[in-house]
């Protein structure tokens, strides 16, 4: 693997693309901000594809990929620039069926119970439940992991574990940083909760992406001919480098305010950072193009 904490700099998709058969790339902060898409990251992955390259697109998008397909229809991206979605979502329903009929209190907006459909469990209120589903906060638009601090001392009170269908901690809204599910998990593990992530960085989400490609390609994958494409480093990075995978690095996103000019990141503060966090990559981008 090649993955250093002095990644080179590149402008494009196609400095690297000859090297790799398939890339794994995130959704929200490469693909869209959640209100908008970006045009040329789609594009660059449709390119890829369109050389034989196979794209799997990783989320920790709470839902189920068939949802995250309408969303990214509804935000303007081509289909063409990805062969399958694998979402946190998915992952995570393995989880829950594993609990059977357990009583489930669900914290989340209440878009995110289709997660549920189909599933054994029974949603409950907060008192009755014998587990916590959490896929975000009930208004991420106001509030903040603060805001559950009694929920969490009741919780822990009862030794309820918490399954967690996203990981990500805050991602980038528009203009605006909006806290994730995976807020919630980690102040809960913090205060000698048991959460369980399926998501990135996690292996379960790894694992089913590359069965994606191997189906699509109709053999396994070497991971030596597989790129991870992301911008979060406790999720993307963090993952993709404990998978043994190479990455190439977005710092358009929500690491952005870390590296100076957004469209010339500074290749030192990119290494400096990667350094402090003890993740590597292959290459940085600003942002994802071909």
């Amino acid at each position: 693997m090649t993955n250093t904490t002095s990644p080179i700099a590149v402008s494009g998709l196609s400095e690297l693309a000859p090297q790799y058969r398939a890339v794994l790339c995130d959704v929200w902060g490469v693909i869209h901000n959640g209100v908008q898409s970006f045009p040329r990251a789609a594009d660059a992955l449709a390119r890829y594809r369109a050389q034989g390259g196979i794209v799997v697109l990783i989320t920790n998008a709470p839902r189920t990929s068939h949802f995250i397909v309408e969303q990214m229809g509804t935000l303007g991206v081509n289909p063409d620039s990805y062969d399958a979605i694998v979402t946190s979502g998915d992952v995570t329903r393995g989880l829950l069926a594993e609990r059977g009929a357990a009583k489930t209190f669900h914290v989340g907006n209440e878009r995110e119970k289709t997660l549920y459909d189909g599933l054994e469990l029974q949603l409950v209120g907060e008192d009755e439940a014998e587990l916590i589903s959490c896929t975000g906060l009930f208004n991420d638009t106001v509030e903040t992991p603060d805001d559950y601090v009694d929920n969490f001392a009741n919780w822990r009170r009862r030794d309820l574990p918490m399954i967690c269908a996203n990981p990500d901690i805050i991602v980038e809204r528009g203009d605006r940083f909006v806290w994730c599910a995976g807020a919630l998990a980690e102040r809960y593990t913090a205060l000698g909760g048991t959460s369980f992530v399926a998501g990135k960085p996690n292996a379960p989400i790894y694992e089913a992406a590359l069965k994606k490609v191997a189906a699509i390609q109709g053999s396994p994958i070497a991971k030596g001919d597989v790129i991870a494409v992301g911008d979060g480093a406790p999720t993307d990075l963090l993952g993709a480098c404990r998978q043994d995978l190479d990455v190439l690095f977005v710092t358009g996103g929500i690491h952005a305010a870390g590296f100076g000019p957004p469209e010339t990141p500074e290749a030192a503060a990119v290494h400096r950072f990667l350094a402090e966090k003890e993740l590597g990559a292959r290459a940085f981008i600003p942002h994802l193009a071909w």
